[in-house]
């Protein structure tokens, strides 16, 4: 990282002047302040209070970055649950969260690079996995402590996870046990690790239950009841028959539940229905919905646990360790065709 005197050498001053121009000496000429503002950009320099105090100390603070709209990701109980986690780790060892939000892949890395040069943070933890993610080079090469919540597709990294191709897998199984025949999938965005790994559940489950995998069952959406209700209204458009729906979050399921309302499908008879996440306000629907139980408190938890136990020995080659923990299919009514069957 550059420090004052590589400044001071590119711009053809003294440190001290550098120091002034940093706190707006008006003593400095323009011409000489331009030309240390020059020399602070080509070397990256952070003119930050808050980094020149912490040069050679601790923030304590982690940052949390999640990569979607902020309404988004709080109408997903999910996060809430997840930071509730993080919280409650980072309480007991005195460390602080800090949040930062970002529209798209770029605008993560960016602020992320920001927050770490600035020295703001000791370490990141990374909400969102994807199958080609540019985030995780850019913390491997500012060396950057950090936990991925899901798993890492291309290179081995310290993180906490659910095996979701399983609880796909035996989500998917459970509706083709209660007798539906034409299963669709409604998938996150599709260069999401997480959706990846579930749709991997789904189309094993089918295949080996003798049922053909079918792309046009298999509909992308946002995270959103909104999503969920477009993405099964396109795939009547396409005429594309369905008679149960896997939703990869609980969200798409309450879309599912919309979708079948306004179209006077009977859940479960005429359309069954399967979420993930399992928030609680799931066995207030009606009928209350059959979803796999993802312990998002408790990912949270442990993902703080391992970057600060990574921070505590700093001086040690970094830890490439997948945690996973285990789901259960809790099954309600709106996937209980058959009378009886659990």
């Amino acid at each position: 990282m550059a420090t004052i005197k590589d400044v001071a050498k590119i711009a053809g001053v003294s440190p001290s002047t550098v120091s002034r121009v940093v706190a707006g000496s008006s003593r400095i000429s323009n011409r000489t302040k331009e030309r240390v503002w020059r020399a602070m950009e080509e070397v990256h320099y952070v003119p930050n209070a808050i980094a020149r105090s912490l040069a050679r100390s601790h923030t304590r603070t982690v940052g949390f970055t999640l990569s979607r709209q902020a309404d988004q990701a709080f109408s997903n109980p999910f996060f809430s649950e997840v930071l509730r986690g993080m919280s409650s780790a980072a309480q007991t060892r005195d460390y602080n969260i800090l949040l930062s939000i970002s529209m798209n892949q770029e605008e993560e890395g960016e602020k992320c690079l920001q927050l770490i040069r600035e020295r703001r943070v000791d370490g990141l933890i990374v909400s969102t996995s994807r199958v080609k993610d540019s985030l995780i080079p850019i913390l491997e090469r500012e060396g950057t402590p950090f936990v991925i919540i899901g798993r890492s597709a291309e290179v081995p990294a310290l993180s906490v996870n659910n095996d979701n191709q399983q609880a796909s897998y035996q989500a998917t199984r459970h509706l083709l046990d209660q007798g539906y025949r034409n299963v669709a999938f409604i998938s996150g965005p599709e260069d999401l690790v997480v959706s990846m790994d579930r749709l991997q559940g789904y189309k094993q489950a089918l295949l080996e239950q003798g049922f053909p995998f079918r792309e046009e069952r298999v509909v992308s959406a946002d995270f959103s009841e909104e999503g969920g209700f477009r993405a099964l209204y396109s795939l009547k458009e396409r005429g594309v028959f369905f008679d149960a729906v896997l939703a990869a979050d609980d969200l798409f399921a309450l879309g599912t539940l919309r979708y079948a309302k306004h179209f006077h499908l009977s859940v479960p008879e005429e359309l069954g229905v399967v979420g993930f996440n399992d928030t609680p306000l799931m066995t207030y629907t009606d009928p209350p919905l059959t979803s796999v139980r993802i312990l998002s408190y408790e990912l949270g938890r442990e993902a703080m646990e391992l970057l600060m136990d990574r921070l505590g020995h700093a001086g040690r080659q970094p830890m490439n360790k997948e945690v996973v923990l285990p789901s259960r299919l809790e099954v309600r009514q709106s996937s209980l065709r058959r009378t009886g069957s659990v």
